[in-house]
């Protein structure tokens, strides 16, 4: 039996989403509806990839009898609203990351899920790649020792995209791609919560991060560096420093086909899209989706890979790096 997808929003990374969705097997995942606030944007997005219904609204979609999970891929202020709307109508929900605005915001997103006893899980689409459950099994096996040592950099010049750099959009370097270095190495050191945070960095007139510096220490010495940034490209590159060894992931670290253990390479490599793709490695978007089928068909209302408990951890470690950088939404006081 095929899992049956919703998409809400026909948005760049939506178009990407239902592209990987066709890397897997028909019989496996199916798009069965789409949604815009625009309905001739829905039925343009449909009949691009083939889809049978198109919807001019979300509630519609949350009412769609066939669908058994929607992918949620709105800007970052309408994760919590639109998410709960479609739990609220029974529909286990993928949401894109960042899963909220704050964790007060995640919480609400936890509790909706569990009320409605529905499957919830962050879009983190880059911890379900081979390469970074290789990475898993590597440290938890101890084959290049204990990791001591993260240092993980994120940035991309965005200041021309509107929805980046705009305060009531969601923007900033941390919402945007530097949650990638956190969730990188929150997955290194296993969900443990860091003992001390000291975050560093500037802001644009908008009032969002232009750049952030963050660094984590953790029990037994270890401590990991992350870098993000909107206004210039990084190395982009991913480094566990162990203590028999070293783990590298070349860029794109956030979507990586590669995997540098004690300097011998290994290649991951991803299959070839059937339409253009609007972001770098977009197929391997196939991976979450694979887990959310996979949670589903076992009966799972979370990710063991990607836990309600790691996307709260995140977004907390996220919301003490702005306080301390001076970033506020106006979500953080409602």
């Amino acid at each position: 039996m095929a899992t049956k997808w919703g998409i809400c929003t026909v948005g760049k990374i939506s178009n990407d989403f239902t592209v990987a969705l066709k890397t897997l097997p028909s019989e496996e995942h199916q798009v069965v509806a789409v949604a815009a606030r625009d309905l001739q944007r829905a039925q343009d997005f449909a009949k691009k990839h083939g889809i049978p219904r198109a919807y001019g609204s979300y509630e519609e979609l949350a009412n769609d009898p066939d669908v058994d999970v929607v992918y949620v891929g709105t800007i970052h202020p309408r994760h919590l609203p639109v998410s709960v709307m479609f739990m609220n109508a029974k529909k286990n929900v993928l949401c894109e990351k960042p899963f909220a605005m704050n964790a007060r915001e995640v919480q609400k997103l936890i509790v909706s899920a569990r009320e409605n006893n529905v499957f919830l899980m962050e879009a983190v689409w880059s911890r379900f790649f081979p390469v970074s459950r290789e990475i898993s099994r590597l440290l938890a096996q101890e084959e290049v020792g204990e990791a001591k040592v993260v240092r993980v950099e994120f940035g991309i010049p965005l200041l021309h995209v509107t929805r980046a750099v705009k305060k009531e959009l969601g923007g900033g370097a941390l919402l945007d791609i530097g949650v990638y270095c956190l969730q990188f190495a929150l997955m290194v050191f296993d969900g443990e919560k860091p003992q001390s945070i000291q975050a560093s960095g500037v802001c644009l007139g908008t009032g969002v991060d232009e750049a952030m510096t963050i660094t984590l220490t953790f029990s037994r010495n270890r401590m990991a560096v992350c870098i993000c940034s909107i206004c210039v490209q990084l190395p982009n590159e991913a480094v566990i420093v162990c203590t028999k060894g070293s783990i590298k992931l070349p860029s794109p670290m956030w979507c990586p086909t590669h995997l540098v253990v004690n300097g011998k390479e290994r290649e991951y490599p991803l299959p070839e899209p059937s339409l253009p793709l609007n972001f770098t490695n977009s197929t391997g978007l196939r991976y979450e989706a694979e887990e959310v089928r996979q949670c589903l068909l076992k009966g799972l209302k979370e990710s063991s890979r990607m836990s309600l408990a790691d996307s709260l951890l995140l977004t907390e470690v996220m919301d003490e790096a702005r306080r301390q950088v001076g970033v506020v939404y106006s979500q953080d006081s409602q």
